[in-house]
Formats: C-alpha cells, sequence, structure tokens
C-alpha cells in the first residue's frame, strides 16, 4: 500500500507526515509477508503510540492556525482514532501478539490511512487553496 500523490493533501508538513505512515503500514505488511508481523506489531503499535500523538497536534494546531471550519470534526476523530490505538495496544500486550491484534493493526491502519486521509484530510487541503 505505497504512498501515491492522489492522497497528497497539499500541505507539505501533512502530507510528509502522511508518508511516514504509509512506509510504516508497507514495513508492517512486508513483516508479515515473512512471518515476522508479530515481532513487528509491537515496535509500529509503540512508532504510532508516539508520532500519531505528534502529527495529530500538529495537524491540529495548523487547522486552528488558518482557521479551518472542520477542526472540531477532526478533533474527534483523532481522539477516537487514540482511543482506538490504545485499545490495540492494550490487546497486544494481553496477547502477546495474536493473529488477531495483528489483523486488527492491518485493518486499522489502512482505514485510517485511506479513509481519513481521502475524506477529511485533503478537506484541509481544498480549505487553503480556495482562500
Amino acid at each position: 500500500m505505497p504512498w501515491h500523490p492522489s492522497l497528497s493533501v497539499g500541505i507539505e508538513l501533512i502530507d510528509e507526515q502522511h508518508k511516514e505512515w504509509f512506509k510504516r503500514a508497507e514495513d508492517l505488511f512486508e513483516a508479515g509477508k515473512k512471518g515476522q508481523a508479530k515481532e513487528y506489531i509491537g515496535e509500529l503499535l509503540g512508532f504510532l503510540d508516539q508520532y500519531t500523538k505528534k502529527h495529530f497536534a500538529d495537524e491540529e494546531r495548523y487547522m486552528l492556525s488558518i482557521n479551518y471550519p472542520g477542526y472540531d470534526e477532526q478533533k474527534k476523530a483523532h481522539t477516537a482514532f487514540i482511543g482506538q490505538l490504545e485499545k490495540l495496544r492494550s490487546d497486544y500486550q494481553a496477547s502477546g501478539g495474536s493473529l488477531t491484534v495483528i489483523i486488527q493493526a492491518n485493518k486499522m491502519v489502512i482505514d485510517w490511512l485511506t479513509k481519513h486521509i481521502s475524506n477529511m484530510d485533503k478537506k484541509i487541503g481544498d480549505f487553503v487553496q480556495g482562500k
């Protein structure tokens, strides 16, 4: 699931951070193909915890700086994702990296990357271009 220019928001900081997400998703898929997903998922979840919070903070700060009207909706989506991520980390620790947790992580990352970026984040770029 490589980064594609069609997913560009048109804001360099946000696009660069999204590209890093895609790189990590690719790494997870590659680890899965090699039968190493169980080992990699713990590393990925640690990365997501730190990087996601930084990315969301940067994105939210940017939205506030441009008076983006969809800020509240974005903030809710970010909060919900962090909650899902925390549950997934808890499930991972409790299960020791079961196949179910690996599948949930794959689905969560794919859903977020495709749906959130395409449906919500691109609107930020559209708003900036429309100003």
